[in-house]
């Protein structure tokens, strides 16, 4: 690969992120931040070394299949890799990356204001007073739930279900997870959480349930129908991860028959298309997948792909590589 090697970016970056690409690389910027039609990415992916797509970008194998020779790296703007086809690039040789661990904070954070915003109502009441259907201030009035005390449900013990489990305990929630795999005893410890192997007996325990893991094959519609009706009627359901993880129109009509208190979601199926059930519903917190939008996190997620397009440049493995050799 050449010492410039040409990078093609599918969507606008901060600044000080497209300042040091244009510096380092012979970069290819979308200036207008419109996602890349079809037949653009397909240009794309003819004439570039480096390809950085974010998640609004379908890299299967059948783009992958018009790729020219000079493609051999993938540095995607996100952690979540599931609209990439990992197998079609690593049969092609390319190197796919992501860029871990700096979005962690911030989707924490996304989490926790969700599970305050539902528990709290708080969406609710601003749409009350914005809208001037606000009268008086009553004893009974716009009830909602205490966190302190409540039992945290989290599917997904990986670095954001640990920062969200760290935030929770600071309001005094009993943490409980479900994972692949339990974690190392003194971290289990140190949060104070309770492993469930079996995510069916989890889910009639808990009060709020924090959706955390990756979306796989594995886990698409892991909360299915016949899960959900699992949680006890009071439940709260989060979605910061992806929304493919639930079965949507199965958690519309539940929140809407009140089989489920509400759900505070940031992410959705067919999403920026939401489920119109959903956007009648006032129990439901609604937000356009801003988990881990922040200045800081959109910078620190530029750098890391800066690093690894510069690691793989100079012959190194880039150290955020998941697929390739």
């Amino acid at each position: 690969m050449p010492q410039r090697p040409l990078v093609v970016v599918t969507r606008k970056l901060p600044e000080p992120v497209e300042a040091r690409m244009r510096k380092l690389f012979d970069a290819r910027l979308n200036e207008k931040d419109v996602p890349l039609t079809r037949q653009k990415l397909v240009a794309a992916v003819g004439m570039a070394d480096v390809l950085v797509p974010t998640v609004t970008d379908r890299i299967d194998a059948s783009l992958l299949a018009a790729a020219g020779p000079r493609l051999k790296l993938i540095a995607n703007f996100g952690v979540g890799i599931d609209h990439i086809d990992l197998a079609a690039a690593e049969t092609r040789g390319i190197v796919v990356t992501n860029t871990p661990g700096v979005l962690t904070e911030d989707t924490a954070d996304m989490t926790m204001a969700l599970i305050l915003a539902a528990a709290r109502r708080l969406a609710e009441g601003e749409r009350l007073v914005r809208g001037g259907k606000w009268k008086t201030w009553a004893p009974t009035f716009m009830l909602g739930a205490r966190l302190g005390g409540k039992r945290l449900g989290i599917i997904g013990m990986g670095r954001i279900g640990q920062a969200v489990a760290q935030r929770a305990r600071g309001f005094g929630m009993e943490i409980h997870y479900h994972n692949r795999r339990r974690i190392a005893a003194g971290l289990e410890r140190t949060l104070e959480a309770t492993y469930w192997r079996s995510l069916d007996r989890m889910l009639p325990r808990i009060d709020i349930l924090s959706v955390n893991c990756p979306y796989t094959p594995d886990t698409h519609h892991l909360l299915s129908a016949r899960r959900l009706k699992l949680l006890p009627a009071h439940a709260i359901v989060v979605n910061t991860a992806r929304g493919g993880i639930i079965d949507e129109a199965a958690l519309a009509q539940m929140l809407a028959k009140g089989e489920v208190a509400a759900a505070g979601l940031d992410v959705f199926e067919r999403e920026p298309a939401v489920d119109q059930r959903l956007k009648r519903l006032d129990n439901v917190v609604l937000t356009p997948h801003m988990g881990s939008g922040t200045r800081e996190g959109r910078i620190d997620m530029g750098e890391k792909v800066i690093a690894n397009i510069k690691s793989f440049t100079d012959g190194r493995r880039p150290p955020d590589r998941v697929a390739g050799t």
